[in-house]
């Protein structure tokens, strides 16, 4: 496992070195790296407490005006940031915890999971990742996830909170 870890971060960093980051690309990289089917990556805007979308897979379309703009607090994505450590579920699916909101159940993801994309303890947004089945993440990948999301963080287009 630790390898391919190791192969995922290294995927990532070669995407952020590019003279310009393809962040729908970079996004597809990560979800084929874990296997997973959906997936976004939130900016948190300058100034403000919400995370903008700056890209996603397999969302589907209906869902992506509620998708573009999260409240920090509202939703995996939201809770992530506030808390700043990841947010899992088994099963978005059969969740009744309340964390995830109505729509998420929309996406039809099952396994998924939100983390925060944080650089030196300040919040630069969230990378959510999802499979169509049930699955809880090992404790690897959520720290490859966490690695991943601070490589990202100076490159975001926004100012730290």
């Amino acid at each position: 496992m630790e390898n391919i870890n190791k192969l995922q971060l290294e995927a990532v960093a070669k995407l952020l070195n590019a003279p310009t980051i393809n962040w729908q690309h970079l996004l597809e990289t990560i979800i084929s790296s874990f296997d997973c089917t959906t997936g976004t990556i939130h900016f948190l805007e300058a100034g403000t407490t919400l995370l903008k979308l700056q890209a996603q897979v397999g969302i589907p379309d209906f869902l992506l005006p509620k998708l573009s703009e999260i409240p920090v607090g509202k939703g995996m994505a939201g809770i992530a940031a506030e808390r700043k450590q990841a947010v899992e579920m088994c099963n978005l699916q059969t969740d009744n915890s309340g964390v995830a909101r109505p729509a998420a159940k929309e996406t039809k993801v099952e396994g998924s999971i939100a983390v925060p994309m944080l650089l030196q303890g300040q919040l630069y947004g969230t990378l959510g990742i999802a499979k169509p089945t049930s699955y809880d993440f090992t404790t690897e990948e959520i720290a490859t996830l966490l690695k991943i999301g601070e490589a990202m963080s100076p490159f975001s287009t926004t100012d730290k909170v």
